[in-house]
């Protein structure tokens, strides 16, 4: 294996990629593909029959919006290979023939789906080396650790996923489908209450960004909304692409409150707090206080202001109350699973785990079980 490895870290959002051993993704590009409404709206030389990523989220006012990832899970390989091949030719500018893949997967991602990654690997792109790994272990490894629970929230899913010694537990890896996306359906909905529409796919990209900027999550959610009428700091102004200014204020701490209490979206989840205690529990009982010491934020929807503190003091009220509780918030945590794989990919001592394009020719899609777990 001559050149670096590609790491291609698949959100349900963003498509992180680049250089293995760097230190950050070189490239981060919505997950999308955008398909024109109607035929011949942009007219001119050099209509597509679609868009990906950036280009999409550039010309969104006149696309159909589509997600290949659903909750973290594939649903579209056609569209997720133009994706893949997007971020190889156009994003990294690489031959993919030439670079051995790391990719990411999801907790629980069916046997079916790594079986098609590996396939598509191999034969579409032509990999000469392939490997796949669960994005909560590589958060995990950025992060200095080899065992603790990882919340993982980032844009279409959220996972509590316990691993001890470099190994996920798979029978107390917990999911809730509730993540970004919904937090942002939630904002158009609160936003709308004061007066403000917010619908299409376009606009909604726009609510994005106002959660993104703006959102925080309160210590004591019931004295932030009791004092919020007589809190002047919590309004805030956003300048909408129209230049109209909005005045966002107990918004703010409402929306990602749904991690807490999914019961705002009617949805019958435990909150993220509860839901990392319920899988520390399905744990064997002398590994606990390793996993309570060790409670590694990750993804997008972790970035709000304040919600290391909150997760904290609520796992506090859940646990024994002699155990020693630790959450840890890395700055780059959006970014931690690529991290991970940048990492795990450069070590010279990762060198035998990848999947071979003889052992693929030889043993077919399903030598992914054996190697990658």
């Amino acid at each position: 294996m001559s050149k670096p490895a590609v790491v291609l870290d698949n959100g349900s959002g963003r498509c992180k990629c680049g250089i293995a051993g760097e230190d950050s993704p070189k490239s981060v590009f919505p997950a999308i593909i955008g398909i024109p409404k109607q035929k011949g709206i942009m007219v001119g030389a050099g209509q597509k029959a679609d868009y990906i990523g950036d280009a999409a989220q550039a010309r969104r006012g006149v696309l159909i919006i589509k997600y290949p990832l659903e909750h973290g899970i594939v649903t579209n390989w056609d569209e997720m290979e133009k994706i893949w091949k997007h971020a190889f030719q156009n994003e990294l500018r690489v031959d993919s023939s030439e670079h051995p893949v790391l990719l990411t997967e999801a907790p629980l991602n069916p046997k079916a789906n790594r079986e098609k990654m590996t396939s598509i690997m191999f034969e579409a792109f032509s990999s000469p080396a392939f490997y796949v790994a669960i994005q909560a272990v590589l958060s995990l490894y950025a992060s200095g650790r080899t065992s603790g629970i990882v919340i993982d929230s980032g844009d279409g899913v959220t996972h509590t996923v316990p691993i001890y010694e470099g190994y996920s537990l798979p029978h107390a890896v917990l999911r809730i489908d509730l993540a970004g996306r919904d937090l942002t359906g939630w904002m158009a909905k609160l936003l709308q209450q004061s007066g403000r529409k917010f619908s299409t796919s376009a606009e909604l990209e726009i609510v994005r960004d106002i959660k993104q900027t703006l959102c925080y999550v309160a210590e004591d959610y019931a004295k932030e909304e009791a004092g919020a009428a007589s809190n002047p700091s919590l309004a805030k102004e956003y300048e909408l692409p129209d230049g109209q200014v909005i005045t966002v204020s107990d918004e703010r701490f409402k929306c990602p409150e749904a991690l807490f209490k999914p019961d705002f979206l009617g949805l019958e989840y435990d909150g993220i707090h509860l839901t990392a205690y319920n899988s520390i529990m399905k744990c064997d009982i002398d590994i606990r206080k390793d996993l309570y010491s060790n409670i590694v934020m990750s993804g997008g929807t972790t970035m709000f202001a304040g919600i290391a503190t909150r997760v904290q003091k609520e796992i506090e009220a859940l646990a024994p109350a002699s155990m020693k509780i630790k959450v840890i918030a890395p700055p780059e945590r959006q970014f931690s699973v690529w991290i991970g794989g940048s990492i795990l990919a450069s070590l010279s001592t990762f060198q035998s785990m990848w999947v071979t394009r003889e052992e693929f020719d030889e043993m077919g899609p399903a030598i992914v079980h054996r190697k990658c777990f």
